[in-house]
């Protein structure tokens, strides 16, 4: 058995994505896309933040975009 058999026989790869509101602190935008990309929920967080700082608020209409249209 192969190093990738091992790691998909671990998680399986997402079909597709989806918000995650058993996780997700608003919406479940920001956990849902760090479980679609298998990385830290709080990353996701801090760079939603520093873009939404960065780029005068375009990102929470982003976001609340995401959260309404995803499930």
């Amino acid at each position: 058995m192969s190093a990738l058999d091992r790691r998909d026989a671990v998680r399986p790869a997402p079909s597709g994505f989806r918000l995650d509101k058993a996780n997700g602190k608003m919406m479940g935008v920001c956990a849902g896309i760090a479980d679609h990309f298998g990385i830290d929920a709080t990353l996701v967080r801090l760079g939603f933040v520093a873009g939404a700082l960065l780029g005068f608020g375009s990102l929470v209409v982003v976001y609340i975009a995401i959260g309404l249209i995803a499930d």
